[in-house]
């Protein structure tokens, strides 16, 4: 049994060769184009990929949309973004998994991200993320940063899967996480306005991990300080500074982009 691939894609001519390469093995890959406007689309069709298009608003819609109406190959993909990288070991996990998957649904990988020539070991938010599933029994929720709802159980399976997010240099990131915010501010005001729920018992202990992540963004909405707090989350609680300068510039990225999203809730309140 072999897996199909998913890839999301926006104008990523620069990291999208090395992503394809890191995928040859699979004979059905997708890639799924928001309108680039450069090269993607030359880049993916020589590779071989099959090209989807269409016009991206927010993340959990559009990436729904593209489980329901892309025709996969195979029963189940493993979802990859263009400046991310599986290791021939996760390769191996991934197809040893769909041979005997069992009762599971989706299988999580872990995630190692590189920066300043460092893997940020310690001070990621979340090193696992569901990438391999049925794609009949995943949905996702939240318009940036989306949650993976699967419809059944899940594990975990070894590799890594290598991520790049400072690719196109810090520049790029500051204006991608500029959107993010936008984003995550009307996530917040939405939120606000029906009333969303949240538990902070299902917050810390809740056994699925991403229940306990819904959980856990919505009590972090509501914390005073919250720049602050998710600085001192990162680089203290979490042993940031064991990742040295890379740990300590990326926890401050992080608590800028956290203020961001302060200030446009305070903007649009």
């Amino acid at each position: 049994m072999s897996v199909s691939i998913l890839i999301l894609t926006k104008n990523e001519q620069q990291d999208l060769p090395g992503c394809l390469a890191s995928v040859a093995w699979s004979d059905d890959v997708h890639v799924y184009d928001s309108m680039s406007t450069d090269r993607t689309l030359e880049i993916a069709r020589a590779f071989g990929a099959t090209v989807t298009q269409r016009p991206f608003d927010n993340w959990a819609a559009h990436q729904n949309w593209g489980l329901q109406h892309i025709a996969f190959k195979h029963d189940w993909v493993f979802y990859i973004d263009a400046d991310e990288r599986m290791t021939d070991e996760l390769r191996e996990a991934v197809l040893q998994a769909v041979q005997a998957p069992g009762e599971h649904v989706a299988f999580r990988v872990q995630r190692r991200d590189f920066f300043m020539q460092t893997w940020l070991r310690h001070v990621q938010a979340s090193a696992f993320y569901l990438r391999l599933f049925r794609p009949a029994r995943m949905r996702y929720e939240r318009l940036v940063n989306p949650v993976s709802i699967p419809d059944g159980p899940v594990a975990t399976i070894g590799g890594y899967l290598d991520h790049h997010p400072f690719s196109k240099g810090v520049t790029h990131w500051l204006e991608r996480h500029n959107a993010y915010s936008t984003f995550e501010a009307r996530q917040i005001l939405d939120n606000r306005r029906v009333g969303a729920a949240f538990s902070v018992r299902k917050a810390l202990w809740c056994r699925d991990f991403h229940e306990r992540r819904y959980h856990q963004k919505e009590l972090f909405y509501r914390l005073p300080l919250r720049p602050l707090v998710k600085f001192l989350l990162l680089y203290l609680v979490k042993r940031g500074f064991l990742d040295g300068r890379a740990g300590l510039t990326y926890a401050a990225l992080q608590s800028i982009y956290e203020y961001m999203i302060v200030l446009k809730v305070r903007e649009s309140r």
